[in-house]
């Protein structure tokens, strides 16, 4: 009896020392105020807003249109770089919007913590951590545990 007991506490714990042996991805982000930014990406950490787990935003310029909301579809242009200035994504040339739904969690949580608050014609800087982006996996030209900077401009809501 008490053999049975101890293993289903056994079986019961071990997803949870599975999990917290992986790490906790927040623990391993580096301090953003000590990462050295490409100057040409204009990003100040301590001039920027935290939100979320750690994402860092400051709008380019507010927009005049609605303020994005979870669930709608969204039309977004966006350049992506690594923190030493490396562009590692584009769609402004072609002129190809990405339609994103926020909330359907088909973006990096770095997305779904920073584009909350824009409105529609506005520009913003995100800087992100590597747990709220692809963490210690590689993703084509992106290293693992790379800090990723978008600037992220919302062209429409449906």
């Amino acid at each position: 009896m008490r053999m049975r007991r101890l293993f289903r506490v056994l079986l019961c714990a071990l997803p949870l020392l599975a999990v917290s042996a992986c790490g906790d991805s927040t623990g391993s982000d580096p301090d953003l105020s000590t990462v050295d930014f490409a100057p040409a990406l204009g990003v100040d950490i301590s001039a920027m807003t935290r939100v979320g787990d750690g994402v860092y935003i400051r709008d380019l310029k507010v927009g005049e249109g609605a303020t994005v909301a979870q669930g709608r579809t969204l039309q977004v242009l966006y350049r992506g770089y690594l923190a030493n200035g490396t562009e590692f994504e584009n769609n402004h040339v072609p002129r190809s919007p990405y339609p994103l739904v926020l909330g359907a969690r088909r973006v990096i949580a770095g997305w779904e913590q920073g584009i909350p608050g824009m409105k529609v014609g506005g520009r913003r800087l995100l800087v992100i951590p590597p747990s709220l982006g692809y963490g210690s996996q590689p993703n084509g030209d992106i290293p693992a545990n790379s800090v990723l900077v978008f600037e992220v401009e919302i062209l429409s809501m449906q």
